[in-house]
């Protein structure tokens, strides 16, 4: 999914954000936007998204056949294949620590 262009700030959008940024904080108004003290609900890294690089990558044609076989409308195989990687990774990474600290 390509990411849209930006559009440039017209000189009246410029110009209010400008003015805003010269007021002092007790001068903003934020009534509509109560401070929030209880972060028990968030999640952390909801919107984090890591970088991804296209590569050309030789899998065995079962192995792809698996995935793609267990492919939901949410999640498409390539995607499924990430996270068996990364899970890999991660536990590997899990694994080294317990060594090295044992």
């Amino acid at each position: 999914m390509k990411k849209g262009t930006s559009r440039q700030l017209s000189r009246k959008q410029l110009a209010e954000l400008k003015s805003l940024a010269e007021l002092p904080d007790d001068a903003i108004d934020t009534s509509d936007a109560p401070e929030l003290l209880d972060w028990s609900g968030a999640k952390r890294g909801l919107f984090y998204r890591p970088v991804k690089q296209q590569l050309t990558l030789r899998l065995d044609a079962d192995v792809v056949a698996w995935f793609k076989k267990h492919t939901t409308a949410d999640e498409g195989y390539q995607t499924r294949i990430n996270r068996a990687l990364r899970e890999y990774v991660q536990g590997e990474a899990r694994r080294g620590r317990r060594a090295s600290q044992g």
